[in-house]
């Protein structure tokens, strides 16, 4: 039997890494590959913020899922020790009596294998394979760079990319194109313009106003991802994510999707608590509005699709007084409500209060 070890830190796993081991199995006849993420490295410390050993088993299992005839390890990510190669590869002749084992190692490892412990007798142990360098040219060090600027998104699994974006790991930012491709895929295709068009307004709004303007973008982006769910659906979400709401009014459908859209823009999006709340708060408003809820709020409101009197008033104050343009949006909400014979909830007139007390 021939086996395959390739070890590494996986921090995070790449396309890199799939590749180049899978050419290797392909060239080599291998059996069977044993893929196996360290828990602490014996040739280098992990940078601040790594994930936990256990967050890397799993992406590295997500990341070799594809693969045929490969077996991803957790022998060493429970190890409070130093991980030794000669070790490893010592258990694992136990396991598998009478193989061939080939170490994969990439050029930078390659070139140091003498200075590893027991370096003779691990290559009499093993027959190392240097891995082609005809791959995807990235490296896990350069992707943690990459991730809290926006990229990376291509060398990364979609699961894993999903996942890491799901918690922030590596202080990662979503990809606007994968922001928007995982938003529109949650909405009804024709609300999909007002949305777009909500982004491009939320950023001019948070450039002028001094807001961040990603943390505007990524609202706008993700604040109608449950408008298409009905009452029960939402109401599921809600449960789930055990919230108490309070008195929604007589509007209760409508304005559900503002709280479970702000849910899922944490659960599912990672976004951050402010982010959060200008979704959650972008039909009602609410007292004490942060200037990225009054952004997002207005910039739902005056988007270049909406089309109703007073629009082109409302645009103008939005970008001359923002407070102004608050009040003005609540009164239309207010009056546009009554009218239907639906009682606002009360947020709106906290809200409509407040902005005309200041």
């Amino acid at each position: 039997m021939k086996i395959g070890i390739f070890g590494g830190a996986f921090n995070p796993p790449h396309t890199g890494h799939v590749q180049a081991v899978t050419r290797a199995a392909i060239e080599q006849k291998l059996d069977l590959l044993i893929v196996i993420p360290t828990g602490t490295p014996s040739h280098k410390t992990l940078p601040p913020g790594t994930p936990k050993p256990d967050i890397r088993f799993q992406m590295t299992q997500n990341a070799f899922s594809g693969m045929p005839n490969v077996l991803v390890s957790d022998m060493e990510i429970h190890s409070a020790d130093n991980n030794y190669t000669i070790d490893t590869v010592a258990s694992l002749k136990i396991d598998y009596p009478g193989a061939d084992f080939f170490l994969l190692v990439g050029n930078d490892m390659y070139d140091t294998l003498d200075t590893w412990k027991e370096s003779e007798s691990l290559i009499r142990t093993v027959t190392p394979v240097l891995l082609s360098r005809d791959v995807i040219d990235i490296s896990s060090t350069q992707l943690r760079k990459m991730l809290p600027k926006r990229g990376g998104a291509g060398f990364i699994s979609p699961s894993n990319y999903a996942f890491i974006i799901r918690h922030r790991y590596y202080g990662a930012k979503p990809d606007w194109d994968w922001l928007r491709a995982r938003a529109h895929l949650m909405l009804d295709p024709d609300r999909i313009p007002h949305v777009d068009a909500c982004e491009s307004a939320a950023i001019r709004l948070a450039e002028r106003w001094n807001v961040d303007p990603d943390d505007a973008r990524e609202a706008a982006i993700l604040h109608d991802i449950t408008k298409k769910l009905d009452f029960r659906e939402n109401m599921c979400i809600i449960a789930e994510h055990t919230v108490v709401i309070g008195d929604l009014g007589g509007n209760e459908a409508k304005l559900l999707h503002s709280i479970t859209g702000a849910l899922l823009a944490q659960s599912e999006f990672g976004v951050s608590a402010a982010v959060a709340n200008a979704i959650r708060w972008h039909t009602t408003g609410r007292a004490g509005m942060s200037a990225l809820e009054k952004v997002v709020y207005i910039a739902d409101y005056i988007e270049s699709t909406r089309d109703f009197p007073g629009v082109g008033i409302l645009r103008q104050k939005a970008f001359d007084n923002i407070d102004d343009a608050m009040v003005m949006g609540l009164e239309m909400t207010v009056k546009s409500l009554l009218a239907r014979g639906i009682t606002p909830t009360a947020a709106t007139f906290d809200a409509l209060k407040d902005f005309k007390r200041q």
